[in-house]
């Protein structure tokens, strides 16, 4: 058995090392001197000088973008997810690596070890000032939190709480040309009893508190309603606020200007939906090109597989930011589907894409992972060259399902259909510990190898209202001979999941039955890996006595593919 593993593994280095070769050839020839990763499910950049929308059809929900020289850099909301406040970069606003994260643990870090479905990060703003990155956050339970630092590729501060309370969201921050410093943000209903409208406070210029008390800038109660997600920008002598109204689905993007930062500010709708398929069309970031263009980077909402992004051309129009075409001569913007790229000048970037496969062959855990809370760092170890070992951790006390285990390592479903396949080795310590793949959402379903007194038993289970509590269904199980297997689940359009497994690598069985992602709390389903134990395991449950541990499953790898 060890011989032949050693093959595999060496077989596996031979032919990554390969195709990172050739794909860092591709880069060069490209402008880009670094390997690059390209999925295999969803490429926004047609590679004839025209994009594709959506250009992520991943969970990256309000982003928002700073440009700084000739480098862009996205972030956008993580939620309850760990780590948070995902960094993405780009040469073109097209193709998009994930570099960082530019927060490893959620704060207050006690509070976010159990899993805080929904609460968390909210709609961040990136901004460059004096040779220094900030990003801006509300936390609708604590405040607006800051973090800065000068390479956002490295390591960022700690959060500081600029402004403490409850409801306060969606922030952005202005440095004016005089040297004095704004802040604008929302309000969460569900939590300060208010909505609907925006307001504007002074803030100190280094962004460590506010100055005086906030002032009404927009009430958007006359047919603007839910306006929120506000991004303060300053161009020539006009402040500008541009920010969503209508609601995540149904809503709009307005664009409102001001010759005083404070207000009054007047509004106009410059992006809908309109006669296009694409809902929502609002909140993210605008940016200006030295070419002289402009471009507006926002979200879709879409269902299990999150708010999505999209990028549309901007025109000036009257001192306003006309977003994407006009195609029924309203006066008002609709989304584009296919078009020319953005002008940065005479080079071609290549082609790249968030990553999604993981082979395991580095000694941290790819960019593309997140845990439901605050890791321990026992839950996952490299212990192994080219294997992720998840050790079976008890599950929380009062656990009724999956739904409150920070302990899943996750992440967002990439394209409309994707096959994700993993091959995993299970050394168990007691009976009842599993290991496995799974699809998580309010509801989730899972294939998993569980040690069982009669041997090691393959089982699909599914959980409708996860949120609410209740109890895991077991939808089909068999036996096994080996604790070595292969698991794999196949996501096609709308999010329906149908699992499989293999004792060889080859012949795969499906098993169950097919599954309905669903979205989880303010986020979009997920796909990824667990390995648990039951919580309270009795002397006689140990395989080894000797041995009272966890036992642990090791990964080889994880893979993101084509649907076949």
């Amino acid at each position: 058995m060890k011989n032949v593993q050693k093959r595999s593994i060496d077989f596996k280095r031979i032919l990554l090392a390969t195709t990172c070769f050739l794909i860092g050839m591709t880069a060069s020839i490209y402008g880009q001197e670094e390997s690059v990763y390209v999925s295999e499910v969803h490429v926004s950049d047609n590679g004839d000088g025209t994009y594709t929308n959506p250009i992520l059809h991943a969970d990256y929900s309000d982003p928002d973008v700073v440009k700084v020289g000739d480098d862009f850099y996205m972030t956008a909301s993580s939620f309850n997810a760990v780590p948070g406040l995902p960094i993405l970069h780009s040469k073109d606003l097209v193709n998009w690596e994930l570099v960082n994260h530019a927060l490893p643990n959620l704060h207050p870090i006690k509070h976010f070890t159990e899993p805080q479905h929904g609460n968390g990060v909210w709609a961040p703003s990136i901004r460059y000032h004096d040779g220094e990155y900030y990003i801006f956050w509300g936390d609708p339970d604590f405040g607006i939190y800051m973090v800065k630092t000068d390479d956002p590729e490295g390591e960022w501060s700690e959060p500081h709480l600029v402004k403490g309370g409850k409801g306060l969201i969606d922030p952005s921050p202005l440095w004016d040309d005089d040297g004095r410093a704004y802040i604008t943000h929302a309000y969460a209903r569900s939590r300060s009893g208010i909505n609907t409208v925006l307001v504007v406070q002074e803030m100190k210029p280094d962004a460590s508190g506010v100055i005086g008390d906030p002032v009404l800038a927009f009430d958007g109660h006359d047919g603007n309603r839910v306006v929120e997600g506000p991004k303060f920008k300053k161009y020539n002598d006009t402040y500008y606020i541009l920010a969503p109204a209508g609601g995540v689905t149904e809503g709009w993007q307005l664009a409102m200007r001001s010759d005083n930062v404070f207000g009054p500010y007047e509004a106009k709708t410059v992006l809908h939906q309109g006669s296009t398929n694409i809902n929502g069309p609002h909140q993210g970031g605008l940016v200006k090109l030295d070419s002289g263009e402009s471009w507006f980077v926002h979200f879709q909402d879409k269902g299990v597989y999150g708010r999505i992004v999209h990028l549309n051309p901007v025109n000036w129009k009257d001192g306003w930011p006309m977003m994407g075409k006009d195609l029924n001569n309203d006066g008002i913007g609709e989304p584009v589907k296919t078009h020319q790229k953005p002008d940065v000048g005479n080079v071609e970037w290549a082609i790249q894409t968030p990553p999604e496969t993981d082979e395991f062959e580095s000694e941290k855990l790819g960019l593309q992972w997140q845990w439901h809370g605050n890791p321990e760092s026992t839950w996952a170890l490299t212990s192994r060259f080219g294997f992720l070992r998840l050790y079976g951790k008890p599950l929380p006390e009062g656990t009724k399902n999956l739904w409150d285990v920070p302990g899943l390592l996750l992440q967002k479903f990439p394209a409309p259909e994707f096959r994700a396949t993993t091959k995993l080795e299970f050394t168990s310590h007691m009976y009842g510990e599993k290991a496995g793949l799974i699809v998580m959402g309010e509801d989730y379903s899972y294939l998993s190898v569980t040690h069982q007194r009669d041997g090691m038993y393959v089982s699909q289970v599914i959980t409708e209202g996860a949120d609410a509590g209740n109890p895991e269904e077991e939808i089909e199980g068999e036996f096994v001979d080996t604790d070595e297997l292969w698991f794999r689940v196949d996501v096609t359009e709308g999010g329906e999941s149908q699992f499989s497994y293999s004792t060889d690598g080859q012949n795969f069985e499906t098993i169950g039955q097919p599954f309905a992602a669903k979205e989880g709390r303010w986020i979009g389903a997920k796909v990824g890996l667990f390995a648990n134990q039951p919580r309270n395991g009795d002397p006689e449950d140990y395989i080894d006595y000797s041995s009272q541990y966890s036992g642990f499953a090791d990964f080889d790898f994880f893979r993101v593919t084509r649907v076949e």
